[in-house]
């Protein structure tokens, strides 16, 4: 009949952001976006998201008990990327590492780019269209340099609309994943155990699934630009 969720938190959009929005919407709508990788961090903690679980329970059962722990217990933050039907990573970010500029460009060169870009063809590389947030360590011009350097630049490197996590495809990504590892309340006694879990979840979403994510990109910009820069339902 009905399930019991959790509100979901949005920044707040104002009149530029919507414009930005639409904007953006009229840049790519013929966009080709199977070449497209659509990139995102995701941080996970040992009790899940905000330390919160809920359930049924049969009458005269007594309630699960759960671990309390400040600040979730901790967490492991992962990045990865979703291209047409492939998945891209996911990659662990080293524990104690919060990303500036230059530990976000270390990262990709560590990861993505000694480990799936390189191996990619000439043509592949020639056509693909790099998608980020506009975090401060993605956008800042030492960045944004780097990537150039390595040839994401230009139209290769998308511009991304302010206050856009609806418009990620990988943000429906990181939703399955996370149903999957914190299912029935589990909550994890070591980040190595969360980060497995995350690994063993990314493999089980198959290359259907990631590809009707990315296929959603022509329906998004359509509803963005119907409601006017607003926020769209994922």
């Amino acid at each position: 009949m009905a399930k019991v969720r959790k509100a979901e938190r949005r920044p707040p959009l104002n009149k530029t952001h919507k414009l930005k929005r639409q904007d953006w919407a009229k840049k790519y709508l013929k966009t080709d976006f199977s070449k497209v990788l659509w990139t995102d961090e995701m941080r996970v903690s040992l009790d899940g998201p905000d330390g919160w679980a809920r359930g049924w329970i049969g009458k005269g059962q007594r309630a699960p008990v759960r671990l309390r722990r400040q600040q979730g217990g901790g967490g492991v933050l992962v990045w990865a990327g979703i291209i047409k039907d492939e998945l891209v990573g996911p990659f662990r970010v080293e524990d104690g590492v919060k990303f500036n500029s230059q530990s976000y460009c270390q990262f990709l060169e560590d990861t993505f780019f000694k480990q799936w870009y390189r191996k990619k063809s000439a043509s592949f590389k020639k056509n693909m269209i790099f998608m980020q947030d506009n975090a401060p360590s993605h956008a800042s011009k030492y960045s944004t340099a780097w990537l150039a350097r390595k040839g994401i630049k230009e139209e290769k490197l998308m511009t991304w609309p302010p206050c856009s996590p609806d418009l990620n495809p990988i943000e429906n990504l990181w939703s399955i994943i996370k149903c999957e590892i914190y299912k029935e309340g589990k909550q994890y006694t070591s980040l190595n155990s969360v980060w497995e879990a995350v690994v063993a979840a990314a493999r089980n979403v198959d290359g259907e699934q990631i590809k009707t994510l990315t296929e959603s990109m022509d329906g998004r910009l359509l509803s963005v630009l119907a409601k006017k820069g607003g926020y769209i339902g994922r």
